[in-house]
């Protein structure tokens, strides 16, 4: 048992804002004892914060961020998942970064806050790489095709107020899906001129990517920019759509540019 001067002094100090562990310290108190005599203090007077409650452009129709989400949607598509562990009230969506690309990361991440205002995102660390997370009870309802199995391995479909958003911001669609699935490479060949051979180089953006589905919506919103673009099949399998006309090129710098 505690004497009741140290229990005040206790809530003076933290009333005041000292931090849990320095009034433990200072009082000799173990700190468990302190959390929970602060979190009796705040129930007493009204200060517990409630149960956290997110709202959903979807559920509640508050706004949302239709370039971040655009952005995220093809983050999604290429890198991303949603899981929900047993052991959680809620689902998780994790977008794997790669960390040679910081820069898309931070990107990665700030896309995630603007379309979940109300939720914390945080960053988790794998081996060469880092999963950006977010937790939220609403991400089923932004992400419908969610599902079972690999997303190659089944129909992948946007719904039309995704198509819409799509539609609308097409370019954050494509950075996304280039951030996480493309690439911008130099790519060189020869030409013999006037007996002799030359080298030359010349950009090209290079998109991989199993779904035919998730290939289709890149091709289809680069054709909807006049972006022209060619399939290389790999094998028997046309995974690898390209960019690499000059005036094409031209025009996916101007809003995509390299990773960095």
């Amino acid at each position: 048992m505690h004497r009741a001067e140290t229990h005040e002094r206790a809530l003076t100090l933290l009333r005041s804002g000292s931090r849990n562990a320095d009034v433990a310290r200072l009082l000799s108190v173990p700190l468990g004892t302190i959390s929970y005599w602060r979190h009796m203090d705040r129930a007493e007077r009204g200060e517990c914060p409630g149960a956290h409650r997110s709202s959903c452009p979807r559920c509640d129709e508050r706004p949302l961020d239709d370039a971040a989400y655009s952005y995220l949607l093809a983050l999604y598509l290429g890198d991303g998942h949603i899981i929900q562990h047993s052991r959680h009230r809620v689902p998780s969506l994790m977008v794997a970064c790669d960390d040679a690309w910081p820069g898309l990361m931070d990107e990665c991440e700030a896309a995630i806050r603007a379309v979940f205002p109300d939720n914390s995102v945080c960053r988790v660390r794998r081996t060469g790489c880092h999963n950006v997370k977010v937790y939220s009870k609403h991400l089923w309802c932004l992400f419908p095709q969610h599902g079972a199995g690999k997303k190659h391995e089944r129909p992948i479909i946007l719904e039309p107020w995704q198509q819409h958003i799509v539609d609308t911001h097409p370019w954050p669609f494509v950075r996304g899906l280039v951030h996480s699935d493309g690439c911008r490479i130099t790519n060189w060949t020869t030409r013999t001129v006037g007996g002799q051979k030359k080298r030359y180089e010349y950009p090209r953006y290079l998109f991989a990517n199993k779904s035919d589905d998730i290939r289709k919506l890149y091709s289809d919103t680069l054709t909807g920019l006049g972006v022209e673009w060619t399939t290389l099949a790999r094998g028997s399998d046309p995974f690898n759509i390209s960019v690499a006309k000059r005036d094409s090129v031209a025009l996916m710098d101007a809003h995509i540019g390299p990773k960095y």
